[in-house]
């Protein structure tokens, strides 16, 4: 399913070589916060509501031809106070979406409203700005997935598989997604990612009552909710072998009501 094409006739472009003295690590920041579910009145940042979780995330490096390493994994670390109901949500299983897309997922396998993601793409030395699509989904066994769509300067088509799991405290849910590699064109640079902003967040009713995939926590910390993400990047001589990791935290703040 994975596709990278361009109109371009670059491939007899030189690739940028790499220094193997250039491995400084990846510096990441996290922000995130509790925002209404389109269509459910009365969600959004307030203690015991139903709520979608915004994020982004920034990446800064230079260290792959001026850039950050290709980023390969994202672990995103929820407070222990935060709860998940995935139960009575469609799935759309990864098989379908890595063999025909997203089309024939249902429409309430829909884990949350489009986001985007921006990044470098690579053509020998030349490198170009390129922003994408990112749609959650609900997977089955209670875990998410990521369809991301880009269509210029390179068409890409890649699924993100995330699986959800239970930290220690302060954190809680965790979510822990592959990234796979992107190349633009044949020896060229795997793609570097710099900004990714997500939302993840659904509900349905069933019956008179309404259920949501994310409820605030009735209380809230003092200094707000614990947030973490982890980062990891491939080698930059080697993407598909293991590289740099970078921390981020944050705390959200909490509601005012």
């Amino acid at each position: 399913m994975r596709r990278a094409s361009t109109c371009l006739a670059l491939l007899g472009l030189a690739v940028l070589g790499l220094s193997a003295t250039a491995s400084a690590a990846p510096t990441i920041t996290l922000e995130a916060k509790a925002v209404p579910i389109s269509g459910f009145p009365g969600t959004g940042n307030k203690l015991g509501a139903g709520a979608a979780l915004q994020t982004k995330f920034t990446i800064s490096g230079t260290e792959y031809g001026g850039f950050a390493a290709p980023l390969v994994g994202v672990k995103f670390y929820g407070p222990a106070s935060a709860k998940l109901h995935p139960q009575g949500f469609a799935t759309c299983a990864p098989e379908v979406i890595e063999q025909r897309g997203p089309s024939p997922c249902p429409k309430k396998s829909q884990a949350g409203p489009k986001g985007s993601a921006s990044g470098v793409v690579s053509f020998g030395t030349e490198r170009v700005q390129e922003t994408v699509s990112v749609q959650p989904f609900f997977a089955p066994g209670g875990n998410l997935e990521f369809f991301v769509d880009g269509t210029s300067p390179v068409s890409i088509e890649i699924l993100s598989k995330g699986k959800v799991v239970s930290a220690s405290p302060p954190f809680g849910p965790t979510v822990l997604a592959e990234v796979p590699l992107v190349e633009s064109v044949p020896g060229a640079l795997d793609a570097s990612v710099h900004e990714i902003n997500v939302v993840v967040g659904a509900a349905y009713k069933q019956g008179k009552k309404t259920v949501y995939y994310i409820t605030v926590p009735k209380k809230c910390p003092k200094g707000g909710f614990p947030l973490k993400a982890v980062m990891e990047f491939g080698n930059i001589n080697n993407p598909k072998e293991p590289g740099e990791k970078a921390e981020a935290f944050y705390k959200a703040p909490c509601p005012k009501r």
